[in-house]
């Protein structure tokens, strides 16, 4: 057999144990659970931040939920007493969510959140962990929308 057949058959070889070997490292998706999990986080939102239903946090949130804005403590109760207090405030508050993705058990929102009408408002990005059908963990990321950019781009 001469050189150039011996090199290829020998890069075949080693790039189908590549292979194989990344194939074991691929996480299997299950799309249907996922599916649930983005459900059960756009619901949770739009009854919460929007219809400012506070029963909607006893039933989705768990008793020990972690918070990881430094201005909310951990724990549904906690998170419920600070919302309730902020829907008093402000009534007119709204949280549209422009696009949510999801993978695993994480599941990001990006969302356009004002205080009124008349609010240019603050583009959001949620983030949330959920553990047997309740949310168990929350990061946000949020940033002003501006009167006037330095892009014709928007921020949604």
């Amino acid at each position: 057999m001469n050189v150039i057949k011996k090199s290829f058959l020998i890069g075949i070889c080693l790039l189908s144990f590549t292979s194989l070997a990344a194939a074991k490292d691929i996480k299997h998706r299950n799309i249907a659970q996922e599916e649930k999990n983005r459900t059960l986080v756009i619901n949770f939102y739009n009854n919460f931040f929007n219809k400012h239903q506070l029963a909607e946090a006893t039933k989705t949130l768990t008793e020990d939920y972690k918070q990881h804005n430094p201005y909310v403590a951990n724990g549904r109760t906690p998170a419920i007493t600070y919302f309730e207090d902020f829907f008093k405030q402000n009534p007119q508050s709204s949280a549209i969510i422009i696009r949510s993705s999801v993978e695993g058990d994480i599941v990001w929102l990006h969302v356009h959140s004002k205080i009124n009408e008349d609010d240019l408002g603050k583009a959001v990005v949620d983030i949330f962990r959920v553990k047997d059908g309740k949310i168990v963990e929350h990061w946000d990321v949020i940033q002003n929308v501006p009167e006037q950019a330095e892009n014709n781009n928007t921020m949604f």
